[in-house]
């Protein structure tokens, strides 16, 4: 799988960039959020991206930091009838911050604001990230005053984004900091790595 792409930005439009990557011209859809960020850097450009397989076709994905690549995926990965396409209008409209907050209010109609989005969609958006997948209470945990610790927080959700279960997440994470096995200086990604040798 194709996880990041650097080279130079031969052509970029709102919504798609073609990157010179040692001679290879890669095509890549992106969100109007990382035009925005991408549009005004000279030289050498990172692109996180996502490959996207059908049948009739392999499609790159890109975006300008982990928060979006991660929304992208939570979106075409647990929202029924929300493809890449929804996705990425998604991401161009309502930033992810945005996003969370309004998920977490339940806020349907900020939602259904994106263009092409529609209110039964954005209802079915808001019900089911908070039905199938828990990680609404992860965003509520962090907006909540005094949350000890956005690294520990992001492992959690990554942790959810993998397809283990809050409460179990939360149960190994807990764990491991009550044995002294998250410092203040850990990170997102050590975290993880710790709990996935427990999970499995």
């Amino acid at each position: 799988m194709i996880t990041y792409l650097r080279g130079q930005v031969v052509e970029s439009l709102p919504n798609q960039l073609t990157m010179d990557v040692n001679g290879v011209g890669y095509r890549v859809l992106i969100p109007l959020s990382t035009y925005d960020a991408i549009s005004t850097v000279t030289g050498s450009v990172t692109i996180l991206t996502h490959l996207h397989v059908r049948e009739d076709a392999h499609t790159l994905f890109g975006f300008a930091a982990p928060p979006e690549r991660d929304l992208f995926r939570l979106l075409i990965q647990r929202v029924s009838g929300v493809g890449p396409k929804i996705a990425l209008t998604i991401l161009g409209a309502i930033s992810v911050d945005d996003f969370k907050a309004a998920v977490v209010r339940g806020d349907v109609e900020y939602i259904s604001r994106v263009k092409g989005l529609g209110k039964k969609t954005a209802e079915r958006v808001v019900l089911e990230l908070k039905d199938k997948v828990g990680v609404v209470e992860a965003w509520e945990q962090a907006e909540q005053p005094g949350t000890p610790n956005a690294v520990v927080n992001d492992a959690l959700l990554a942790l959810i984004n993998l397809g283990y279960k809050r409460d179990e997440a939360r149960r190994v994470i807990t764990q491991m900091q009550k044995s002294g096995e998250i410092s203040a200086e850990s990170s997102a990604d050590e975290i993880i790595r710790s709990a996935l040798r427990i999970l499995n």
